[in-house]
């Protein structure tokens, strides 16, 4: 049984993952996971991430196949060069650290991309090489390599490396890009964050707001994902990024997300809105500035009033305005078995009920959000089709993480079974 879905006229999107030559990426990632795993997830179009990794690179040629719609094809599965480029510079007096998502139209003129980034540092060290260019010069660099180059700001609200983010980022991407800020046109919202709290931020209603999954392992692709409207390929996702071409978004409770509220890890302390208005950002431990997370720094560059609560509907999606896509926001299936299971969520257990439930619904996304309550319950029972459809509606408890910590979501429905 296949679960269709009523987006047939757009295709599903990761455009932020690794390879198993990145710092801290699971040393099963390949062609074969990779492509795996987005069947199963219900992805249609991958990044390839890392391309200017040597090894990845040569990997790519000789694995990939070049397929009739500008993109490139693998035992099914679609893959469009991409990777993360960490830029590390001065500007404005301060260091900056930004990650940035780079795109580019064929392995070619990746190719090209890396020779001129060889010179500003080491690509073999890892799959995200860190580069001493701006994020401006190194949007100037990709453009002189293809013209049709496309930049995006990875996870830009994170503290850390973040176009936006409290530590090394900046207020505008105005300030961050300079004349080429109007290039940028679609900022990657990351974990903490959703579309919702994005619209806070008018300077972002004349862009799209993506999200991916930054997948570090097989097993992690598709925990956010963007729907694209138009044809699966290299002009309908340049037109669909650098236009109104976003569909919808899947993502993560942005609770969940490891930099959601402020805070220290070290010594313990979470600070939401209302502790922050209260006792202010600075650490009553260890009298440090807290690592001020995504919320305060979204509210901090507002430009209308925050705050607004966005309720899921039944069938799961959110619509936060006029202005913005429909988002749905759900966890990651496995994670709700073994929740409902009491088991963990890597054990074999949960992993043969994944296999059992993406097999007879066609993937992961058609279990999460398209199969109703008369399509599940036959096969998943009655306590795990309640858990799937109160995740789907928002039935749950999010405990927020905050410096480095991931948040938790606890289920409604977990604490109605026996």
């Amino acid at each position: 049984m296949r679960i269709e879905s009523e987006h047939s006229a757009s295709f599903i999107a990761d455009l932020h993952i690794h390879s198993r030559y990145a710092f801290a990426c699971s040393k099963s990632l390949s062609l074969d996971t990779l492509s795996a795993w987005a069947a199963r997830k219900g992805i249609d179009l991958l990044a390839t991430g890392d391309f200017t990794h040597p090894l990845w690179a040569e990997e790519l040629r000789s694995g990939l196949e070049v397929g009739t719609n500008g993109l490139y094809v693998y035992h099914g599965v679609s893959f469009v060069p991409g990777t993360e480029i960490s830029c590390v510079y001065k500007q404005g007096g301060r260091t900056r650290r930004i990650h940035l998502l780079v795109l580019m139209p064929n392995l070619d003129a990746a190719s090209a991309l890396t020779r001129r980034l060889d010179d500003h540092g080491k690509l073999t060290n890892d799959g995200r090489p860190t580069v001493s260019l701006s994020a401006r010069d190194l949007l100037s660099v990709a453009l002189d390599c293809h013209p049709d180059a496309m930049v995006i700001p990875a996870h830009a609200w994170t503290p850390w490396y973040g176009v936006f983010g409290s530590k090394s980022g900046f207020d505008s991407l105005d300030e961050c890009f300079g004349d080429l800020a109007p290039l940028v046109t679609a900022v990657e919202s990351g974990l903490s964050s959703d579309p919702a709290m994005n619209s806070w931020v008018s300077e972002l209603d004349s862009r799209s707001v993506v999200s991916f999954s930054d997948a570090h392992s097989p097993a992690r692709l598709g925990r956010e994902m963007t729907a694209l409207k138009g044809e699966l390929s290299w002009d309908g996702l340049s037109k669909s990024l650098r236009g109104s071409g976003v569909e919808f978004t899947v993502e993560f409770y942005p609770e969940e997300g490891k930099y959601h509220y402020s805070g220290h890890r070290k010594c313990g302390v979470v600070y939401g809105p209302a502790e922050e208005a209260e006792y202010g950002t600075s650490c009553p431990v260890c009298g440090k500035e807290l690592t001020l997370g995504v919320l305060h720094r979204i509210s901090e560059l507002a430009s209308e009033p925050t705050g607004a609560e966005y309720a899921a509907g039944p069938d799961g999606w959110i619509r936060p305005d006029g202005r913005r896509p429909p988002f749905v926001r759900l966890a990651p299936l496995q994670e709700i078995i073994a929740a409902m299971m009491g088991i963990g969520v890597n054990t074999r257990r949960a992993s043969r009920e994944y296999n059992r439930l993406t097999d007879h619904f066609g993937n992961e996304l058609a279990v999460l959000l398209y199969a109703s309550m008369s399509d599940l319950l036959p096969i998943a029972g009655e306590g795990l089709t309640r858990a799937i459809l109160g995740v789907r509606s928002g039935d749950v408890a999010v405990e927020p993480g905050y410096d480095g910590v991931y948040g938790s979501i606890k289920l409604a429905s977990a604490d109605k079974t026996g």
